[in-house]
């Protein structure tokens, strides 16, 4: 497993997944403004110091802020969709009959039919059961008398990272999970 560091701009929002050795490079141009999390991920040793007979060393948080700012808005920029990351957001519930289901037995169900002009969009996706996705088929929930028990909605950055699904500690997690928006399916 490679772990990876939380990059973020420096008021704190998440900007992406990076390497170990990116962080360090980061580090050892002075580009981290602070960090955060419960120690070390890990402790890069370098060569040694003829002078000090002191070996060179770059202990990596899990969560770096860099310098300056960033070159987009990500808040402006759509997380990117997969169905993997729709069925969490969803919390691998059913969006017609509220019953939880292993991964591997729900689909992603556009609410306006892709036949009729329906888009991946994360507004228009919801997680659906094979059972209630066959019975809706290619109509509406109001016409197939369907109503959503919840509603789809764009995950917000904090969100999207969490849903990416990586495996990371849990004091990153925590610390995404702090910043999720008031009434998010993830808290």
């Amino acid at each position: 497993m490679n772990p990876q560091v939380l990059q973020l701009d420096i008021q704190g929002t998440p900007q992406a997944w990076i390497s170990v050795e990116q962080a360090v490079s980061h580090y050892a141009t002075g580009s981290v403004a602070w960090e955060d999390g419960s120690g070390p991920l890990v402790t890069m040793r370098g060569g040694f110091n003829v002078a000090r007979g002191v070996q060179s060393r770059i202990d990596v948080s899990p969560i770096i802020a860099l310098h300056g700012c960033a070159r987009l808005n990500l808040f402006d920029v759509t997380p990117s969709f997969s169905k993997a990351k729709l069925l969490r957001r969803d919390r691998f519930t059913c969006a017609y009959c509220a019953q939880q289901f292993r991964e591997q037995d729900l689909t992603c169900e556009h609410i306006l039919p892709e036949s009729r002009g329906g888009l991946w969009v994360w507004t228009n996706l919801v997680a659906a059961c094979r059972e209630c996705n066959h019975v809706k088929g290619a109509r509406t929930p109001e016409e197939a008398g369907m109503p959503l028990v919840y509603l789809p909605y764009v995950p917000s950055r904090w969100e999207d990272f969490l849903l990416e699904g990586r495996n990371i500690r849990a004091d990153v997690h925590d610390w995404l999970a702090s910043r999720l928006p008031k009434g998010s399916r993830l808290n």
